[in-house]
């Protein structure tokens, strides 16, 4: 029976043929707690992955999915990686040789991200040319930065099998069982502790270096307890270290940067333009191309021609507002809307706003950088918010709701797009309210245009009024509580006098307007909703047709 497998029960390996480590109970406690960091060091790659990848390619389920493929496929060659050497004399000592390198390319992938995702989403990029990149420059990214680590970390849980079998003389399925818990428990305060401390305490580059350390000390003691030589180990901390040196650049802005942050979301930064009269600031989150989230200038009021938020103060003169314009925000940013509509309502009309943010720390760099009201009765900020739960949160009606929901370049969440929930908005706005939504698009014919327009009006049950906004790839579609909205030629649309009355020329062409009907079934809805596609095809349709007229 000399030569059975080990963990069957009759095998006959020595302690020797393990190479055992020194310290290591019969129940392999120290090689259990091994296993849980090394759980924690994959989900700390898994998690971050995208974060790290979002200033290029965004963070929609495209990139999410292509992530998560490369490091399940990576995972699984570590498991077949493992099966090998487990089969090996010394079990251990490779254990020690894959953490080592598990250690050095889990922290290196901040400092190597960008030069990779530069080969594939090159600088100067506009949004209309990039569409196959986001998902295949994304595909490409994820292989070449994450597979390794992750081959690494899967040929932990075999050695470690391996390793428990032999020394306790049991079962394979009694080893394996020990094996998995703790990685799974591992795996699952790698989890938490990435989303809610690690990335939000330590930033990207942090994160990744305390992955590589934990994971650097590990290798190092692997080696140790085997009384063999330690460079392994010693050289994976030092790679370590000297990652820490390396530069961890995003693409860099236009302009000067004031400031920047990893938030619990994303890469959050303001960067500044301008001198004088002329000075802008600009919010950007994960934008690689040429976006921006939130904008600001020095006097409240309307901002020069192609930016949208000019067009939400239409509404309030449409109305013929008196006394009080209550505004709700969903997707304030840095606060634009705001100082957009204080500075553009009729005279003697006062504001009273509230926003909600999902990002904390987009409220604290606008109150530092892009003069973000306070907290006050009459300019409520719900940091943290989901657009939607804030929605239903609020008490009373509003004049006019704005949707300004989006994540990176163009990514609209599906379910802040559904019939269901524009059902929700429609509910919260007073007789004669308005919606006003921001929808990003190339034409009055781009298909989520067209999608997120007639699944609103089917909500409302009337038609939408969708703009196109001039110098922009920006449309603004307008609803109606109990009624239609105004269109050109109605004897309400025009506006004699006030300081929005000069954006309506501009969007009486008719290929400026149109109105769009509701749908049966509504395109989008919280059970369907394949808004991620419509926005690929978007873009696709976009590069195409600037193709064409490049040819022409």
């Amino acid at each position: 029976m000399g030569h059975s497998r080990a963990g069957t029960g009759d095998a006959q390996t020595s302690p020797g043929d393990c190479d055992e480590p020194v310290g290591v109970g019969s129940g392999s406690a120290g090689l259990l707690w091994l296993v849980a960091v090394a759980g924690a060091g994959t989900m700390v790659v898994e998690l971050a992955a995208v974060r790290l990848l979002a200033p290029w390619f965004g963070s929609s389920q495209a990139v999410w999915t292509n992530v998560i493929g490369v490091v399940l496929f990576a995972l699984a060659l570590g498991y077949f990686l493992g099966s090998k050497l487990a089969a090996r004399p010394q079990p251990l000592a490779a254990l020690g040789w894959v953490l080592a390198f598990g250690a050095a390319s889990t922290a290196w992938l901040p400092a190597l991200a960008a030069p990779v995702a530069d080969l594939f989403m090159p600088a100067g990029v506009t949004l209309d040319r990039a569409a196959e990149l986001f998902v295949w420059g994304s595909l490409a990214s994820a292989a070449l930065l994450f597979a390794p680590a992750a081959v690494a970390l899967g040929c932990v849980g075999p050695l470690a099998v391996e390793i428990v079998a032999r020394r306790s003389g049991g079962h394979a399925g009694s080893a394996g069982g020990k094996v998995l818990c703790a990685s799974t428990l591992g795996s699952l305060a790698g989890t938490f502790g990435t989303t809610h401390f690690a990335l939000p305490g330590l930033g990207l580059k942090g994160t990744f270096l305390l992955a590589g350390v934990c994971l650097g000390v590990l290798s190092l003691i692997s080696f140790v307890f085997q009384r063999r030589a330690t460079w392994p180990g010693i050289g994976a901390l030092v790679c370590v270290v000297l990652s820490f040196a390396a530069a961890t650049r995003t693409p860099s802005p236009t302009g000067t940067l004031l400031a920047e942050v990893q938030s619990a979301y994303q890469t959050v930064r303001v960067v500044e333009t301008g001198a004088g009269a002329e000075r802008m600031r600009q919010l950007q989150v994960n934008e690689g191309l040429d976006s921006f989230q939130s904008v600001w200038q020095p006097e409240s009021g309307l901002l020069p021609v192609g930016y949208y938020y000019n067009y939400f103060c239409l509404p309030p003169w449409w109305s013929g507002a008196q006394g009080t314009w209550r505004v709700m925000v969903l997707g304030l940013g840095a606060g634009t809307s705001w100082r957009v509509l204080e500075g553009s309502l009729p005279a003697g009309v006062r504001l009273v706003a509230t926003g909600a943010e999902i990002d904390p720390a987009v409220i604290d760099l606008a109150r530092e950088f892009l003069e973000l009201a306070p907290q006050s009765p009459e300019r409520q900020t719900l940091a943290g918010w989901d657009a939607r739960a804030a929605l239903r949160a609020m008490q009373g009606q509003f004049d006019e709701i704005i949707l300004d929901t989006y994540a990176n370049q163009m990514e609209m969440p599906a379910h802040l797009c559904s019939v269901e929930f524009f059902r929700e908005v429609r509910g919260r706005l007073a007789p004669g309210g308005w919606l006003a939504i921001n929808i990003g698009g190339f034409s009055l014919n781009d298909p989520v245009v067209q999608a997120v327009a007639a699944t609103a009006a089917t909500a409302f049950q009337s038609a939408a009024l969708c703009v196109r906004v001039p110098f922009s790839r920006n449309v603004v579609a307008y609803l109606k509580a109990n009624g239609t909205p105004f269109v050109p030629g109605d004897s309400g649309w025009s506006l004699a006098e006030g300081p929005v009355a000069k954006l309506l020329p501009p969007v009486e062409i008719s290929s400026r307007w149109a109105l769009i009907h509701p749908a049966t079934p509504a395109p989008l809805s919280d059970d369907r909703n394949p808004i991620e596609r419509l926005q690929a095809q978007s873009i696709l349709l976009a590069a195409q047709a600037c193709a064409e007229r490049e040819e022409r």
